[in-house]
C-alpha cells in the first residue's frame, strides 16, 4: 500500500477561510495565513487554497491570498479557483503554489489542460472534478461545473478517463451529495474515479470522523484525504488522523 497524504482545504472568500453544506449556507472558518502555518506544524503533507468565488464572479483566483499563505508554508500548496488559462497558471506558480486546480475552465477547453501539463509539467496540474448523482449517467455521477451551480450532461468518470489522456497528474473528485455534511466520503463516487484511472486521487466532501479517513483509503481507494470542517473548527487535528490511520495499518508520513 502507498503512503497516504493529509491535505487540508482553505476555502477562500474574501479574504477568509469560509466552510458550506452542499456548496452553499457559508460561515466563517478563520484566518487562512494563520491555519495553513498551523496545518503545517500539525504535519499536513500538503495543503489547497480554493477561491470558491473566482468562477461565479469570473475572475481569476486572488494572487495576494496566494502569496500570503504560500510565505508561510513549506509544504506544497494547490491552488484553485477561476484558473483558466496557461497565463493564470503561470501568475499562480509565481505567486508561490505549487500546483494548480482546474475545473470548469478545463471542461470548456480540454486542449486547455494537455498544453498546461506540457507546459508546467503534468505533477503540476491537479483537475477537480464536481458532481452530483444522476443515474441518467453510465457511472451514475453527473459532471457539473461553475461551484456546483451548473450540470454539463456529462459523465464524470468518463471526464476522469479524458483528463489522464490529457496530461493531468492528480484528480480531485468531489460529490455535492457529501460536501460539508460530515457523514463521509462518497465513497461510491471517489472509487468509480480512483478505479477508472492510474493517477492519485484525492478523497474530498463530507469527513465527519476518523472511520471516514479510513474508509476514503481502504474502499474509496484515495491517496491523499483532504478535508475542511473537522481541521478548521478542530473536531480533530491532522496528527490524531494520522496516529489512526497508522493504528489501522495505513501508512502515512510522520
Amino acid at each position: 500500500m502507498e503512503t497516504v497524504k493529509i491535505m487540508p482545504c482553505l476555502d477562500m472568500k474574501e479574504g477568509r477561510i469560509v466552510k458550506g453544506v452542499h456548496f452553499a449556507d457559508i460561515r466563517d472558518a478563520g484566518d487562512p495565513v494563520e491555519n495553513a502555518a498551523f496545518y503545517q506544524s500539525e504535519g499536513a503533507d500538503e495543503l489547497a487554497m480554493l477561491d470558491i468565488a473566482a468562477t461565479l464572479e469570473n475572475r481569476t483566483t486572488r494572487l495576494e491570498w496566494v502569496r500570503r499563505v504560500a510565505a508561510v508554508l513549506r509544504i506544497p500548496l494547490t491552488v484553485g479557483g477561476g484558473i483558466g488559462s496557461l497565463e493564470d497558471i503561470g501568475l499562480v506558480l509565481e505567486a508561490g503554489a505549487s500546483k494548480v486546480s482546474m475545473n470548469s475552465a478545463a471542461v470548456k477547453d480540454p486542449e486547455l489542460v494537455r498544453q498546461a501539463a506540457k507546459k508546467f509539467g503534468s505533477t503540476t496540474i491537479t483537475i477537480a472534478i464536481d458532481a452530483r448523482r444522476n443515474a441518467a449517467m453510465q457511472s451514475g455521477f453527473e459532471l457539473v461545473v461553475a461551484g456546483g451551480t451548473k450540470p454539463t450532461g456529462r459523465d464524470a468518470v468518463e471526464w476522469a478517463r479524458q483528463c489522464e489522456g490529457l496530461g493531468a497528474g492528480v484528480l480531485l473528485p468531489t460529490s455535492m451529495d457529501g460536501d460539508g455534511t460530515l457523514q463521509g466520503y462518497d465513497i461510491e463516487f471517489t472509487r468509480a474515479i480512483a478505479d477508472a484511472v492510474r493517477l492519485p486521487v484525492v478523497a474530498s466532501g463530507g469527513a465527519g470522523a476518523l472511520e471516514h479517513f479510513y474508509d476514503a483509503v481502504v474502499n474509496a481507494h484515495a491517496l491523499v484525504l483532504l478535508a475542511a470542517s473537522v481541521f478548521h473548527f478542530r473536531t480533530f487535528s491532522v496528527r490524531q488522523v494520522k496516529e489512526y490511520l497508522r493504528g489501522q495499518g495505513i501508512q502515512v508520513f510522520l
